[in-house]
């Protein structure tokens, strides 16, 4: 298993519900693939250093973990067709 780090923005017109949903969403999809998350981070609405489609805010949250390739791969896959994330980062750890 490899380490992995995930960051992703969520849209700042989320609901508080709908937010915790979608990050309990990601932890449970990443652990029904075997995979083990280590920290779970929810930084909290910020600025984006970037305008990104006329929105100037986002929820930022970090997670790691450890997986197989093939689950980091299909939650890149999930994040993509996922309304409410603006932006995602799936990066493999150093060793």
């Amino acid at each position: 298993m490899r380490n992995y780090e995930l960051l992703y923005i969520i849209k700042p017109d989320v609901e508080e519900e709908q937010l915790t949903a979608l990050v309990e969403k990601f932890k449970a999809l990443v652990e029904g693939q075997g995979a083990e998350v280590t920290k779970l981070d929810k930084w909290g609405k910020r600025r984006l250093a970037y305008e990104v489609d006329h929105i100037r805010e986002g929820f930022y949250v970090l997670m790691q973990f450890k997986a197989e390739p093939a689950a980091a791969a299909e939650l890149d896959r999930v994040m993509k067709i996922t309304d409410g994330i603006l932006r995602h980062m799936i990066v493999r750890e150093d060793e």
